[in-house]
């Protein structure tokens, strides 16, 4: 008796999205805008406020926007503020985010 023979399938499927590349790596934070996402959840405040910190004594001059300018990222309503998120993030001239920190 032989053994049943079966065709292979990739198991992770086709790809539903198109990749896109990454966007460079800034070389320093020195001077530039950074924005702050959070989802509302465990401790961010406090974490955000320490990152904060942090990044000022190594970049004097950067800049952040608070995560309170742009809402709950994962909340009732997160499909519109992703949705009006690309155009916040413009409109606060941001070079860099910190996205859903949470302790």
């Amino acid at each position: 008796m032989r053994e049943p023979v079966y065709q292979v399938v990739w198991p992770l499927g086709k790809s539903a999205y198109e990749i896109l590349p990454v966007a460079d790596i800034a070389s320093s934070l020195g001077g530039k805008t950074v924005c702050e996402l959070w989802d509302w959840a465990f401790r961010g405040q406090e974490m955000f406020a320490v990152i904060r910190e942090t990044l000022k004594q190594r970049f004097p001059d950067i800049r952040f926007v608070d995560y309170d300018k742009f809402g709950n990222i994962l909340g009732r309503n997160d499909a519109e503020v992703i949705a009006a998120l690309p155009a916040l993030l413009r409109q606060h001239g941001c070079d860099a985010v910190i996205s859903a920190v949470g302790a």
